[in-house]
């Protein structure tokens, strides 16, 4: 499987650059606060160097999961390494060989787009995975709504453009 470290780089900077958008006070920042309780005061106290650089890493962890659920070919791979109990290659001539050679000549281009990963960036990731753990935490910690639609929605935007920039950088 392909990693393009400089697209996982890239999509990791998406959750902090569209956050610098998301949550200005001009767009959704004073209603995030409100929501989340936070208040001005508490936000001037925070050691933002540790809180950006973590931050990054956690982004640079989600943009490598993206890379496998945004592009296929991983999947592909993996089956294949199990299907051929740990060998790299099908045998030349075997089914397993030209079902690859298939995919590889009709169906993988089609995953290296950046709608096919935003798509699937949006649905498997945003959808299934951020949004439940967001409404579950936000309904332990007595969040409203209000607070699980807003951050959401920046979840949801976020995986769509990390899955769009990982799949079309292939």
């Amino acid at each position: 499987m392909e990693i393009n470290y400089l697209a996982l780089i890239v999509a990791a900077l998406v959750p902090m650059a569209l956050g610098f958008i998301y949550y200005n006070p001009k767009v959704v920042g004073n209603a995030w606060m409100e929501a989340a309780g936070v208040t001005e005061e508490k936000m001037k106290g925070a050691n933002m160097a540790l809180i950006f650089g973590l931050s990054f890493v956690f982004s640079l962890m989600m943009a490598f999961v993206m890379n496998i659920v945004a592009y296929h070919d991983g999947f592909v791979f993996g089956a294949m390494f199990y299907a051929l109990n740990g060998a790299a290659q099908p045998e030349a001539g075997s089914e397993l060989a030209k079902w690859f050679e298939y995919y590889q000549t009709n169906l993988a281009e089609s995953n290296h787009t950046f709608k096919h990963g935003a798509f699937h960036g949006l649905l498997i990731a945003g959808l299934f995975i951020a949004l439940p753990v967001i409404g579950t935490n936000a309904l332990f910690e007595r969040k409203s709504f209000k607070y699980i639609l807003i951050n959401g929605v920046y979840w949801l935007i976020c995986f769509a453009l990390m899955g769009g920039i990982v799949a079309a950088w292939h």
